[in-house]
């Protein structure tokens, strides 16, 4: 899996090989944006993944820990590519419930549609003026 030069490789790209994110520029973004951490602390682009460490990333509704197990700087098919982390068991189960949760609609807002005109005229004045 590991080529001579895959010693040093960036996390943006090893996140893009590793398939969490379609484009290295995505990967990068999410990076930057917060969504990737590694110790408790957000991460560098530039940051250089180590066998072992583990990364607390987040995609859409998921957030996942990872572990590195290979380092890569070539991105590969699905099956390949799963081979270069392992997912821990506490955020495959966290994952599993926050889908089950999502499927049955607890998560996220449900209403009956639109206010009524007393309705909003409540929402106004709650808010405090005219919108």
């Amino acid at each position: 899996m590991s080529d001579k030069d895959d010693d040093k490789v960036r996390l943006d790209k090893w996140l893009w090989a590793a398939r969490f994110y379609k484009t290295r520029a995505l990967a990068k973004e999410a990076i930057e944006g917060g969504k990737v951490h590694c110790r408790g602390e957000r991460c560098k682009p530039s940051k250089e993944p180590r066998l072992g460490d583990e990364f607390v990333i987040r995609t859409g509704f998921e957030e996942r820990t990872v572990v590195v197990r290979a380092l890569s700087v070539v991105r590969r098919g699905a099956p390949e590519a799963q081979l270069l982390y392992e997912e821990t068991a506490d955020s495959l189960s966290r994952r599993e419930a926050a889908t089950e949760l999502r499927k049955a609609g607890a998560i996220g807002l449900q209403t009956d549609g639109r206010p009524s005109k007393k309705q909003r005229r409540q929402l106004q004045s709650f808010r405090g003026g005219q919108d």
